[in-house]
């Protein structure tokens, strides 16, 4: 079973850029987009602060976000990375699972990576992060580095959109309809 600390605020910036990027997508008619909360049973609290500081969570975790966007079933998970080499033990088996059976089902699946040290946030669509996920399960490398990605989308903030991950969306089917010849 796993627990909960404070170290589950690392991506709290991030997810709060994305949830504010959600929220002005759903005001524009263009996304709806959620946050998917992660269910977790507290085992102390601290009452004076009025927080949780150490909690085990009750099932396992599914994507950060999931919805749709003009029609189209869309889940991914956001992550930070301080340096410029990703850990894969950051994605969860169950995730990997969840994301290609959404992908088999005609959804979109990819993880929005914030590389703090570069100060630079990406979309990796799931078929390029299944490459490096596949290369691991193989006993290969259990991280990739920045400079391995050959198919990525920069995101960067744009009239009043922090995280504007729609444009990077559309170039993603747009390489999906090149692969299949379209």
């Amino acid at each position: 079973m796993a627990t909960w600390n404070s170290r589950g605020l690392r991506g709290s910036l991030l997810e709060d850029l994305i949830n504010r990027t959600n929220e002005t997508y759903r005001e524009k008619g263009l996304a709806l987009i959620q946050k998917i909360p992660t269910p977790i049973t507290p085992i102390r609290i601290d009452k004076e602060h009025r927080h949780i500081t150490l909690a085990y969570f009750e099932q396992k975790s599914t994507v950060d976000y999931i919805g749709a966007v003009q029609g189209i079933p869309v889940c991914f998970d956001a992550k930070e990375c301080a340096v410029e080499t990703f850990a894969l033990q950051n994605i969860h088996p169950h995730q990997v699972q969840f994301m290609e059976e959404f992908e088999r089902q005609g959804g979109i699946s990819f993880l929005l990576i914030y590389y703090t040290g570069k100060n630079e946030m990406i979309y990796l669509p799931y078929r390029e992060m299944k490459k490096f996920w596949d290369r691991k399960e193989a006993g290969g490398r259990k991280s990739f580095r920045f400079e391995e990605l050959s198919c990525y989308f920069p995101i960067h903030p744009i009239g009043g959109i922090l995280v504007p991950y729609l444009d990077a969306i559309q170039k993603d089917l747009d390489s999906r309809d090149l692969d299949s010849g379209d």
